[in-house]
């Protein structure tokens, strides 16, 4: 069953928890531009649920 993505915007511990990374990671990925869009709320960083499952779907798609 599908884990569904909460109505809100994820922090970076929330993405950390979805995918089961660290935290760190999530934040490298950022770093280097290669994960999920994400953006400041003042000093707080927050991803959209639906760039996340959009991010994770370009994945799936290059591992088919």
């Amino acid at each position: 069953m599908k884990r569904p993505l909460p109505d809100r915007y994820l922090t970076p511990v929330d993405v950390a928890d979805l995918l089961g990374v660290p935290v760190e990671t999530v934040y490298q990925w950022r770093r280097k531009r290669t994960g999920p869009r994400g953006f400041r709320v003042g000093r707080h960083l927050r991803y959209d649920p639906e760039d996340v499952r959009a991010w994770i779907a370009t994945l799936m798609e290059g591992a088919a």
